[in-house]
């Protein structure tokens, strides 16, 4: 049997050829199919809730922590608004139950949340404070904003076992939903009775600029790590 053999061409090979390099270019001059998202400053808004530690009481306010957080900000040439939401005798229940309209009021990009002092010296059930808390972690970030934990420690007249549990509901928190956290608020004040009003509970005015070091770094990290994001 005889086999016919047809002439064999390059043509379709050069074609593809031709084809893939011009399609190489066009892929080129476009950028790289997965780049990276653009990134852009986010200077929104910072959020604090919190209680009477965050509201000055017993000082003026322009001389609370948060008056020389705008200050240190403005220095710093950081432009970001501070919306100071705190209430002296704010409760973790209390606070988680205005927390949904003022996410939507102001859309921070940044929450601090410093409550459950109260909810000590009053007693309440850890469990509570520690859902009520749960609670505001996951409405902060339903909203895209960032959290730093404040800590606190009760005195231990109310037990050992109470006061542990209390302590330890922050680092707990903060490990669990991998939030940054402030250990202990008045690290450095309470020990100091010249730095506590006669009640043996809040700062003085000379106690404020150490509360602010306290959280100082954990939240300038958090803005740096803001400073580019997805948009």
């Amino acid at each position: 049997m005889e086999y016919l053999s047809a002439p064999i061409t390059r043509q379709p090979y050069i074609f593809t050829l031709r084809l893939l390099i011009s399609l190489s270019l066009c892929l080129g001059l476009a950028g790289p199919l997965r780049a990276e998202p653009a990134c852009t400053d986010n200077n929104g808004s910072i959020l604090i809730l919190g209680d009477s530690l965050s509201a000055a009481w017993g000082i003026d306010e322009r001389d609370g922590w948060v008056s020389q957080l705008r200050e240190r900000l403005e220095q710093n040439s950081i432009d970001r608004e501070v919306v100071n939401a705190s209430i002296s005798g704010e409760t973790s229940g209390g606070g988680v139950g205005r927390l949904p309209a003022l996410l939507e009021k102001y859309q921070p990009s940044l929450v601090i949340l410093e409550l459950g002092g109260n909810d000590g010296l009053r007693g309440y059930p850890i469990p509570t404070m520690r859902k009520n808390l749960q609670k505001a972690i996951d409405l902060s970030h339903q909203h895209s904003a960032q959290v730093l934990l404040v800590g606190m420690q009760i005195p231990p007249n109310y037990g050992p076992r109470y006061s542990r549990l209390f302590s330890d509901t922050y680092p707990n928190l903060a490990a669990k939903n991998q939030v940054a956290l402030v250990p202990f608020f008045l690290e450095g004040v309470a020990d100091q009775p010249e730095l506590m009003q006669n009640d043996g509970i809040h700062p003085t005015e000379e106690g404020q600029p150490q509360m602010l070091e306290n959280l100082w770094p954990a939240l300038q990290t958090l803005m740096d790590k803001a400073s580019c994001k997805p948009d």
